[in-house]
């Protein structure tokens, strides 16, 4: 018998259609008796966190949600967790570096269709995510349209589609198909290091989405408001202006004062790398740091998890250098 423990957030997976659109209401006692039986082999408690669309979702929420998880290992064989789509993929990657190490399996699931709506996806998603839960293998993990993704590595690239998420540049950790779960076990190396819980976080981060002409000074008005780490999503590879609009001199000017700038790219597949253009290298000459072939939704949670670890820029850079669970390819 493995022991599950299922949290519920909201979400659309939770919601009933009221006079001003989808709005989540449905506890897990609902939830339980709309999905009828669960697998006898499974051991099932709930707990109802919140009630709430996934856009009212914040870092403080990540933060309670890391701790209790954190008080379950040991009591139980795994976590599931019921989560609106909209900012799951932040959730989940956020997770992914707030429990460091996790020996048990943590998934994070929701659906496109309110549970109890003909058609639905949702009773589908929670069984695949709570056959995940009872794998064994320790991580953050995200259960969706049949296939398992690394937590870390999910965005979500359709708006109404079942086919919501994607594993971004990784491979699926598994899927469901007629012979049931199926894992790619080279995948889901579960760490031999100490579990421990990393909760604190900053949110005084921005990102820079660049477009033609630009202007550079908004980097000074950041830097005057206090904001303690900067992500720019460059063209292409990477790249940024250096000649009418300089933004390799303002990334320097930051960096010189110490303030972690990120550099990547809006493209979202196959991954930034600042070492093939000119403009890319003058990146790297100013003090930009590479995120390489992450998500965005990971790089916006790791820089934020890292500024709440060290406010130190060069510690931060270090952080970025090197793979804490899997969020990126190291070129």
């Amino acid at each position: 018998m493995k022991n599950i423990f299922l949290i519920n957030t909201g979400g659309t997976f939770s919601s009933r259609y009221k006079d001003h659109g989808l709005s989540p209401e449905l506890t897990c006692d609902d939830i339980c008796n709309l999905i009828g039986e669960f697998d006898s082999a499974l051991s099932i408690v709930t707990e109802d966190y919140c009630s709430l669309d996934s856009s009212n979702i914040t870092p403080d929420d990540w933060q309670r949600l890391a701790l209790r998880i954190g008080e379950k290992i040991g009591v139980y064989d795994g976590v599931v967790l019921i989560h609106g789509t909209d900012t799951l993929a932040y959730t989940s990657s956020m997770l992914s570096f707030m429990l460091q190490n996790i020996p048990i399996p943590v998934v994070v699931t929701g659906s496109q269709v309110p549970l109890g709506v003909p058609m639905s996806d949702a009773a589908d998603n929670l069984r695949c995510a709570l056959q995940m839960a009872a794998s064994g293998y320790g991580g953050v993990f995200v259960a969706f349209d049949r296939k398992i993704m690394l937590g870390c590595r999910t965005s979500k690239v359709r708006t109404v589609s079942f086919n919501a998420f994607e594993s971004i540049n990784y491979p699926y950790i598994g899927e469901v198909n007629a012979f049931g779960l199926q894992l790619y076990l080279e995948q889901t190396q579960t760490s031999e290091l100490p579990f421990q819980v990393r909760a604190t976080y900053s949110d005084r981060i921005a990102v820079l989405k660049l477009f033609p002409g630009m202007a550079p000074d908004i980097f000074r008005f950041l830097h005057e408001q206090g904001y303690e780490g900067i992500y720019i999503e460059g063209f292409g590879l990477g790249g940024v202006p250096f000649l009418k609009s300089d933004f390799t001199a303002e990334i320097r000017r930051a960096s010189q004062c110490g303030l972690p700038i990120l550099v990547g790219s809006q493209c979202r597949y196959e991954g930034s790398n600042l070492n093939v253009n000119e403009t890319g290298q003058r990146i790297l000459e100013c003090g930009g740091i590479p995120v390489h072939d992450m998500t965005y939704e990971a790089v916006v949670t790791k820089l934020m998890w890292c500024l709440g670890q060290t406010k130190d820029r060069e510690a931060v850079q270090r952080f970025f250098q090197r793979a804490i669970t899997k969020e990126v390819s190291l070129l």
